[in-house]
């Protein structure tokens, strides 16, 4: 694995881990005085995360086919 990838993957499990805990533990979140709703952590605990499986998928099928 490339170590951009496994960087990048890392990044994004980082980002998805500290969503889950903000969503679990039902901490509030206020942008420019806006409250952010707890569902937002959700989409941004399941992207980034989605996101770091495909990149570990496709570094494994890239080392497979070399």
């Amino acid at each position: 694995m490339r170590p951009f990838t496994t960087l990048a993957a890392v990044i994004f499990l980082l980002v998805a881990a500290g969503h889950l805990v903000r969503l679990i533990l039902g901490w509030a979140a206020v942008l420019n005085g806006i409250p952010i709703p707890l569902w937002v952590s959700g989409v941004g605990a399941v992207v980034p995360a989605l996101l770091a499986v495909m990149l570990f998928r496709e570094a494994r099928k890239s080392k497979a086919g070399s």
